[in-house]
């Protein structure tokens, strides 16, 4: 059967077009590491990599809740641990209270107890990126009001002014966790202060044994601050493991999305290869084809 010169030059055209596309898709290839660049490249791995990538979109901000988490949970824990430091001190001064006998002994002993005060409000009070640590989800409150003073600037009482709610992250899909202080703590915090107020004033009156009387409410206190600092170290194990769970999840995912969208560069190469063999193949081909379309007008 004889084909037509017309046909037979649009068939050498369009192989040479095919190939030439095929050379060059497979140069940018090896250039970029990339194997897709068009859905039509591979619609099955498209589909897979663009779930892929909103999966790793949920890993990355679940990522950095646990970061913020991290923050919070480590800020509480250094300001109950420097609490408890103050209930250590203030333990020892129920001791020596409880022993001293001179006035001065007492009015010394009152003075630093009021300094501890001081420095028990400012702890709860303490700010992290702007927010109360310790007012529950009323990060904008201060939580303990130390404006209850009398005419030397002595506090008088402390009064919990945070609500009772605690806010909570997302970790994973289906879990979350509240890395900051519990209402009990909180409330618990106000009253520590409130019974280092007692104790300065049991000092203040001179009497052994009324220093004494204000030991167990504060050695209540203290075992709500360990328990406190107990809790806030499981939080931040919990949340590190949460952390390395994600960063392996993370991993996983670039392993899976690099599979379907990187090519193979030796692989790649050889193709490559073999195209442009068969592109100057078709070339000389067409060559002869045409000359001999020429011949035959002549």
């Amino acid at each position: 059967m004889r084909i037509a010169t017309n046909t037979a030059s649009e068939a050498v055209l369009a192989q040479l077009t095919k190939l030439s596309q095929r050379q060059s898709m497979l140069q940018t290839q090896a250039a970029t590491g990339q194997r897709i660049f068009q859905p039509e490249d591979d619609p099955a791995a498209v589909g897979r990599i663009l779930g892929l990538e909103t999966e790793r979109r949920q890993i990355t901000q679940f990522q950095s809740n646990a970061t913020r988490a991290l923050e919070v949970s480590q800020s509480s824990y250094a300001g109950i641990n420097e609490m408890k430091k103050i209930s250590d001190r203030a333990g020892e001064l129920v001791t020596l209270g409880a022993g001293a006998s001179s006035p001065d002994a007492f009015k010394a002993y009152a003075k630093e107890v009021n300094q501890l005060i001081e420095q028990a409000v400012q702890l709860g009070n303490t700010k992290f990126r702007n927010d109360y640590l310790f007012a529950g989800t009323a990060v904008t409150t201060q939580p303990y009001d130390d404006t209850n003073r009398d005419a030397n600037g002595n506090l008088l009482a402390v009064t919990y002014a945070g609500n009772t709610s605690q806010g909570t992250v997302q970790l994973s899909e289906y879990s979350s966790i509240a890395p900051g202080t519990t209402s009990a703590t909180n409330t618990g915090m106000g009253g520590f202060i409130n019974n280092l107020i007692a104790l300065r004033d049991a000092l203040n009156t001179g009497s052994s044994a009324t220093v004494s009387a204000a030991q167990p409410a504060l050695e209540t206190s203290e075992n709500l601050l360990v328990n406190a600092l107990s809790e806030h170290g499981a939080i931040e194990l919990r949340i590190e493991v949460n952390k390395k769970q994600q960063e392996t999840r993370a991993q996983n995912i670039e392993t899976l999305v690099s599979q379907d969208a990187d090519s193979d560069l030796a692989t790649t190469v050889v193709r490559l290869s073999q195209t442009a063999t068969a592109y100057e193949a078709a070339l000389s081909s067409a060559t002869k084809i045409l000359q001999m379309s020429l011949l035959d007008y002549i």
